[in-house]
């Protein structure tokens, strides 16, 4: 790929001990309301089992974002782009996030797959209030604080809407991703997959940062050929490649 670096991320289904630690209180100001403390699943190492190997791709990869950053001035944001469902971009959203959080950096997680969105059963919390609800308000959304993760955020989906890319295209998701750059020092988006949907597309034009990522054995070539056609419709630039081995 052009523009990127191929770096291959391993996933597996191990579960580690939950640490059971208590939230650290947060040395920044909130932008926006915090509605609970949420959990982390066991499934995502990073914030489990950190000397687990796997953890060390995650780590690399997290470096070489850090060594892409726009402005040390305002938030990095990229979105995980993949084309088919079951290419663990859900999960890797989740570890990259809870990646740059462990750098002491605020960090928001947010589940911008309207369709089948996965964050909030990953983070162990509900799903009825959340992106969707606070682009339709123009509110600002509440998020989750992470238990042990004092410098990381959740922003859950909410109910899924009836015109997922109307909202994604909106005005309103416009200023929403505006309002991140300035309150944040990285943001990573989770979102639908694109042989179906547009969403992604629409989601991309704004963050302007992409990872591009597909399944060892399971992504059909044409299918990421086709993603990435696409995206050069866009306004986003293509970070770089990320093979999930899982």
């Amino acid at each position: 790929m052009t523009n990127g670096t191929a770096t291959n991320s391993s996933f597996d289904s191990q579960h580690p001990s939950h640490d059971g630690s208590d939230p650290s209180p947060r040395s920044r100001c909130e932008i926006t309301p915090i509605e609970r403390v949420v959990d982390a699943d066991d499934r995502l190492i990073m914030a489990h089992d950190p000397r687990d190997p796997r953890c060390e791709k995650i780590r690399a990869l997290r470096t070489e974002l850090l060594l892409r950053r726009e402005s040390p001035d305002r938030a990095d944001i990229v979105a995980l782009l993949s084309p088919c469902a079951g290419e663990g971009r859900s999960l890797l959203a989740a570890e990259l996030a809870i990646a740059f959080a462990q750098t002491g950096r605020p960090t928001l997680l947010v589940d911008a797959d309207l369709r089948r969105p996965r964050q909030h059963l990953l983070f162990g919390t509900d799903n009825r209030h959340g992106l969707s609800q606070a682009i339709e308000s123009g509110a600002k959304p509440f998020v989750h604080a992470v238990r042990g993760l004092p410098r990381m955020s959740v922003l859950t989906a909410g109910a899924i809407p009836g015109n997922p890319l109307e909202l994604l295209s909106s005005r309103a998701f416009a200023s929403m991703v505006e309002d991140w750059r300035d309150n944040f020092e990285f943001v990573v988006v989770d979102t639908a997959p694109v042989v179906h949907f547009s969403d992604a597309l629409a989601v991309a034009n704004f963050v302007g940062r992409v990872l591009a990522l597909s399944r060892a054995q399971h992504t059909p070539y044409k299918d990421m050929q086709d993603m990435l056609r696409r995206l050069a419709a866009t306004r986003s630039q293509i970070l770089g490649a990320v093979i999930s081995h899982f």
